[in-house]
C-alpha cells in the first residue's frame, strides 16, 4: 500500500445554509398544492391539476434536499469512509424520476380531454391559479431572505417554474371563462407538462454525471492538469482524477512526480494552496513519485 499526502478541511460539519427559508419554501408550497389539487379536481381543470403536480413535485425536492442535508452531515464512519453526502445525490435522483411520473400521468389526461373535451369552471380555474401565483411570489420573498446557498439557489429557480405553470392555468382560465373554448385546459396542460420535463431533464442529466464520477461541469481536467504541472517543483502530474462527492464537496486525487523527496512537503504545500485559491478544491490526495517513476512513501500529515 502506498501513503498519499492528504489535505482536506472538515466538509462534514459544514452547514447547508438557509434552512429555514428552505423549510418554510415546502410548507407554502406543498399545503398550496394540496388545495390546488382539490380545485382542479372540482374544477376538472387540468391545467390547475399539472400546475398543483408540478409544485408537489418541487416540493418533495426541497423536502428531500432538506432531508438529506440533515443525513449529509453525519460524520463518516467505518462502512462510509466519506460520510453520507451522495444522500442528496440519492434525494435528487428520486425527484426527478418522480416528475417524470406526474408528467406521464398529465399528458395521458390531457390528450384525453383532447378527444374528448369536459366542461371545466373557468372562473375557478382563474381564481384559485391567481392565489397560486400569489403563493409563489410569497415562497421566492422567503426563499430569498434566507442564505445564498447552492439549495436555495436552486429553490428559486423551482418557483420561477411554478409561477410560469401558473400563469399558464391563469391563462386557460381566462379563455375558457371568456370564450368557452375547452381545448386551451389540455393544451396548457400539456405546456406545464414541458417546463417539468424540463427541469427533470436538467436534474436528471446532473444526478448521472455525479452518479457516473465526472469532472464538474465548471472545471476542466486539462486545465487543472496543467495548472499542477506549472508549479515550482513538479516536473509532470499523471493518474489525476476530479469528481463530485455531493453537493459543493469536490475531490482531487493524482499522482506528482518530482525529481526528489527533500523538498516534497513545500511543493505538497504549494500545490494545495494553488488548488485550493484557483479551483475551489480543498479536499486533495497527492501520491509523490521520484523522477524514475518509484513511489515515495510518506506519512500522512495530521488534519
Amino acid at each position: 500500500m502506498h501513503d498519499h499526502a492528504h489535505h482536506h478541511h472538515d466538509h462534514h460539519g459544514h452547514a447547508h445554509s438557509g434552512g429555514n427559508s428552505l423549510l418554510w419554501g415546502v410548507a407554502l408550497t406543498l399545503g398550496f398544492a394540496l388545495f390546488e389539487a382539490l380545485g382542479g379536481w372540482w374544477a376538472q381543470s387540468l391545467a390547475l391539476l399539472g400546475d398543483a403536480g408540478h409544485m408537489v413535485s418541487d416540493a418533495t425536492a426541497l423536502g428531500l434536499a432538506a432531508l438529506a442535508a440533515h443525513i449529509a452531515k453525519r460524520p463518516p464512519s467505518l462502512r462510509h469512509s466519506y460520510g453520507l453526502g451522495r444522500a442528496e445525490v440519492v434525494a435528487a435522483l428520486i425527484n426527478s424520476v418522480f416528475m417524470v411520473t406526474v408528467v406521464v400521468f398529465i399528458i395521458d389526461a390531457a390528450i384525453t380531454r383532447l378527444r374528448q373535451p369536459v366542461p371545466v369552471a373557468g372562473g375557478a380555474v382563474m381564481a384559485i391559479a391567481l392565489v397560486g401565483l400569489f403563493i409563489n411570489i410569497l415562497v421566492a420573498w422567503v426563499l430569498s431572505r434566507g442564505e445564498r446557498s447552492l439549495n436555495n439557489r436552486a429553490a428559486l429557480l423551482h418557483v420561477l417554474g411554478d409561477a410560469l405553470a401558473s400563469v399558464a392555468a391563469l391563462i386557460s382560465g381566462v379563455v375558457i371563462y371568456y370564450t368557452g373554448w375547452l381545448p386551451a385546459d389540455p393544451l396548457l396542460s400539456l405546456l406545464i407538462c414541458a417546463l417539468i420535463l424540463y427541469s427533470a431533464a436538467r436534474l436528471l442529466r446532473e444526478v448521472l454525471h455525479i452518479i457516473m464520477e465526472g469532472v464538474p461541469s465548471y472545471l476542466n481536467l486539462r486545465e487543472v492538469g496543467l495548472a499542477m504541472a506549472g508549479v515550482e517543483g513538479v516536473n509532470s502530474v499523471h493518474d489525476l482524477h476530479i469528481w463530485t462527492l455531493s453537493s459543493g464537496r469536490v475531490v482531487l486525487s493524482a499522482h506528482v512526480n518530482i525529481s526528489s523527496m527533500e523538498h516534497w512537503d513545500g511543493i505538497l504545500a504549494r500545490l494545495q494552496q494553488m488548488i485550493d485559491e484557483r479551483f475551489a478544491i480543498d479536499h486533495v490526495t497527492l501520491q509523490p513519485q521520484s523522477q524514475a517513476g518509484t513511489v515515495v512513501r510518506v506519512p500522512a500529515p495530521p488534519d
